[in-house]
This record gives C-alpha cells, sequence and structure tokens, in this order.
C-alpha cells in the first residue's frame, strides 16, 4: 500500500482542486472548505449569469428532485437553501397532491413538506452562489482537465494538466495537496490511471438502454395547479411507457416520458402527446389540456449505467478521489443521483474531520473503501428495479438476492397499492432513495403479513417457491441467505 500523504499540521492544508462545477463537485468544494486554505473548482463549461442550462449537462432539461435525505444534507451543509429556492420562484409541494398509479391501481395522498421543485439549472444556480460566497473557494471556467500531475515515483497526486478552451490549447499545471474528480459519466479517470500504469478493475456495468423525453407547458395564470406529483409508472411485462408530472419556477410544468431496455419514448411533438394519452392512467393527459405546450419534447439516452471499483486497486495514488457520478452513477428515474452525491459529500467532511482528529495512513483507500460501502445499496436497488425490463442486461460482480427482490418488491407494491396502505408504499420509496435500510421492507414480519394477505396469488406462489430454494428453517434465516447485508455505512445518518 501507498502511504498517504494527508496530514492536518499547522491549521488547513494548502490547496484542493475539484474537476467539475456540477452538484457534487459544488458540494465537495463546499466541505473541502473548511479544511484546505484554497479550493479550486475547474469547470469546463462557462458558467450562466442566471439559472440557465449549462452547456455540459444534457440531462439538465429533464426532471431533478430533493429525495428527503438529499434535502437533510445540502440543508445543513448551506442552511436556508429550500427557502432560498422558494424565494427564487420555485414552487412549494405543501397541501399538493401525490397521485401513484401502476399496473395494480392507483393512490392519492397529500404531500405535507414544504419542499421547493425546481429546474436542474435553478438548483445548481443557488449552490453556486452559495459556494461563490465561500472566500476560499474559486472557480476557473472554460478549461479541460487533460491528465494527472504525478510525483516521479508516481505514488502521488500533486495536481492537474489543463488545457485552456479559448488560447489556441494553451497548456498549464495546477498544483494541489488533493485532487477530487466529480466528472460525472463523462470522466476520463480510469482512463488517466491505466495510461499511468495502475491496473483498473473492470466496472459493473448496467445496460440499460434508458430513453427519456420531456417536454415544458406554460401553467396560466388563473390556473391553479394542485397536483405535486403525478406518476404513472410502466409495466415490464408489457414495456408501457412511465409518465411523470410536476411542476418547477416560473408557472411551468414538466412531464416526462422514459422506459429503460431501448424502447425510447418519442420527440416528435403529435406523437408525443398521443403517447401520453396511451399512459395506464388519463391523469397526464387530463391535466394537460388546460396547459400550453412552450418546448418541443426533448430527448435523453444512457445507454449504459457504470459502477467502478476503485477501491480494489493493489495500489491507489495519495492524493486522489473520486466522487459522484465519476464513481458509481444510476438511473436518474429513481433521483438518486443528487442524493448520492449529497451523501458521498457528507462521507467526505467525516473522513477529513476523522483525519484532522485522529491522523491515520491511507486516507485516500479508506476513503474509497468508505465509498464503495455507501453506494453499494443504491446500485443495488437500482439493478433490481431496471432488471425485470426487456432489453436490460448486467456484467460484473453477482447481484445477490436481486430475482428474490424482484418478485418480493412486486408482491409488495401490489400489496400496498390495493390495500390503500399509504405508509407501505411510502416505505418503499425511502428505501429506494436511501433514507431507510432495505431491512425495512425486506424483514420476516412484512413479509409473513404480506404472504399472508395475498396468499393466493400468482405472486405470492412465486415469492414462496424461491424462498424454498433457501434452506432456513425460518423465514429470517432464509431471508439472510437471499438478500445481501448491506454495511450500515450507507446509514450512518439514523444513529445521529
Amino acid at each position: 500500500m501507498i502511504k498517504t500523504e494527508v496530514s492536518f499540521k499547522k491549521g488547513n492544508l494548502e490547496k484542493a482542486i475539484v474537476i467539475g462545477g456540477g452538484m457534487a463537485g459544488l458540494l465537495s468544494a463546499r466541505v473541502l472548505s473548511d479544511y484546505y486554505e484554497e479550493v479550486l473548482i475547474i469547470e469546463k463549461d462557462d458558467l450562466p449569469v442566471k439559472p440557465e442550462i449549462r452547456a455540459g449537462t444534457p440531462q439538465a432539461f429533464h426532471p431533478h428532485r430533493f429525495t428527503p435525505r438529499g434535502k437533510m444534507i445540502i440543508e445543513r451543509l448551506f442552511p436556508g437553501f429550500n427557502d432560498e429556492l422558494l424565494a427564487c420562484g420555485a414552487p412549494s409541494t405543501q397541501n399538493k397532491m401525490i397521485h401513484q398509479t401502476n399496473q395494480y391501481g392507483s393512490l392519492a395522498m397529500p404531500n405535507t413538506e414544504n419542499d421547493a421543485t425546481f429546474s436542474r439549472a435553478l438548483l445548481e444556480w443557488v449552490c453556486r452562489q452559495r459556494v461563490k460566497k465561500i472566500s476560499n473557494v474559486q472557480f476557473l471556467t472554460k478549461v479541460d482537465v487533460i491528465g494527472l500531475l504525478m510525483t516521479s515515483d508516481q505514488t502521488v497526486v500533486t495536481g492537474v494538466h489543463v488545457r485552456e478552451r479559448e488560447q489556441l490549447g494553451q497548456q498549464k499545471t495546477f498544483g494541489a495537496n488533493l485532487v477530487i474528480d466529480t466528472s460525472g459519466r463523462s470522466s476520463k479517470l480510469g482512463k488517466w490511471l491505466q495510461h499511468l500504469g495502475f491496473d483498473v478493475p473492470n466496472p459493473d456495468i448496467l445496460k440499460v438502454s434508458l430513453g427519456y423525453s420531456t417536454r415544458h407547458y406554460k401553467i396560466p395564470s388563473h390556473l391553479s395547479v394542485n397536483w405535486d406529483v403525478i406518476r404513472i409508472a410502466g409495466d415490464p411485462s408489457n414495456r408501457s411507457l412511465t409518465g411523470v408530472f410536476s411542476t418547477i419556477e416560473n408557472n411551468i410544468a414538466e412531464t416526462v416520458l422514459y422506459s429503460p431496455g431501448g424502447h425510447y419514448p418519442t420527440t416528435n411533438v403529435a406523437e408525443y402527446e398521443q403517447e401520453i394519452a396511451k399512459l395506464a392512467d388519463p391523469l397526464i393527459a387530463e391535466v394537460l389540456q388546460e396547459l400550453e405546450p412552450i418546448t418541443v419534447p426533448r430527448g435523453y439516452r444512457v445507454t449504459e449505467l457504470f459502477r467502478h471499483h476503485f477501491e480494489k486497486m493493489e495500489q491507489w495514488p495519495s492524493g486522489l478521489l473520486v466522487l459522484g457520478d465519476a464513481f458509481c452513477n444510476f438511473d436518474p428515474i429513481f433521483g438518486q443521483g443528487i442524493t448520492m452525491a449529497a451523501i458521498e459529500a457528507e462521507m467526505l467532511e467525516s473522513c477529513l474531520r476523522e483525519q484532522r482528529n485522529y491522523p491515520s495512513p491511507y486516507f485516500e483507500r479508506n476513503m474509497l473503501q468508505k465509498m464503495n460501502e455507501i453506494v453499494e445499496p443504491a446500485w443495488w436497488l437500482n439493478c433490481v428495479a431496471d432488471l425485470p425490463w426487456k432489453g436490460v442486461s448486467y456484467v460484473g460482480t453477482p447481484l445477490k438476492g436481486s430475482e428474490f427482490a424482484q418478485k418480493y418488491f412486486e408482491l409488495y407494491i401490489k400489496h400496498a397499492t390495493t390495500k390503500h396502505n399509504f405508509e407501505l408504499y411510502g416505505l418503499y420509496w425511502a428505501v429506494n432513495t436511501l433514507l431507510l435500510p432495505l431491512d425495512k421492507i425486506i424483514n420476516s414480519q412484512m413479509l409473513a403479513a404480506i404472504l399472508a394477505s395475498e396468499e393466493t396469488s400468482s405472486e405470492s406462489k412465486e415469492l414462496l417457491w424461491a424462498l424454498s430454494k433457501a434452506c432456513g428453517q425460518t423465514l429470517d434465516e432464509q431471508l439472510s441467505q437471499l438478500i445481501p447485508p448491506f454495511p450500515s455505512t450507507a446509514y450512518e445518518h439514523l444513529n445521529a
């Protein structure tokens, strides 16, 4: 192993560099500002002077949203953040209705939380303005990072090589005590490390072939939209589309049509409205009749999702970390991306605090291991949700219990929907957005109750057959053999 160079002697360390100015980079910079005298965010785009989509974020036109845990962390890092979004015109969810439809029926419930709903452009704008107010954080824009600056023995990263976009490709180097890659799906970190002679493990890959199509509508000034979100889930058995309706700032409503497995929603205007009309529930189509379209539908496609295993490398250079989508990325439909960036920034904060108080070797390697532990349940849940769709496949580390979990979740959702049990349905989403651990919904008591209620259904029989393959005598023993025991690292907030 390589001994770390991270130590805190007299006050803060000198300099940290963050590659990428998206949400993961901004949250990381906020944390680093407490531990480094200078933090430099290097961003390839020119930053907008008002809430507008950056050129390097093609996904930004599509819906983004806080999960409860993501909001909790960001609100702690930036007190009053939600209120600032509201002050910028983002609508509140309070007392608006949540409508969920799936193949088993519909549920409707009021949202009691005063949460802002927003565009990605507004979210980044408010966060970036907060970060710009931090005196020891600077931005360097319109610059591409093209490689890592290393010591001669290639054991320590000491900075980055960059190329300016507007000065005939002029190259420079910037030194730092720590470099963090938060450049997202387009990260070249694996290639840089391989070029430097490091043995980089193959990532786990979910070949998901995601397709999105989003359109924006103007809400007339005289009209009050009382829906927080309408979600009409597609059915993997017939490859029907999922449709979601929500509202953002400036009296704008947004709809997104979504499907994994290569069944891409249209971007043709006439066909788009037809596809909305064919959703399993007519509610979104009915709501849109009173709204005015202000954009054409815009598509977004993701061929693969990946989870890197940098933590398995026999050698990892000191002075280097990676966070956000550059480490592991997720199906955006679950809203896990911003949440995971926040959780990882919080983990970075915890590790830096511990290193300051109790210095120890191998800081970066330990941080990578903890990063792996916090993404593990999110990655597993993402794969379990997408693999039932025809055309989706997986290559990588075996996913323990995924087939059983697919059957269990199908029965769980059916039970919660048909019984109109809002609490159970809410628990499902709380687990999938990493607020609660998996055992809150997969446990012997829950399983026994669902099986007793649904004993004659085909889904129940399939689940019992899957259980019969486990040799444990009790439900708890069978479940312990079927479901992976995720590390508690991802849920340390529950003990805070």
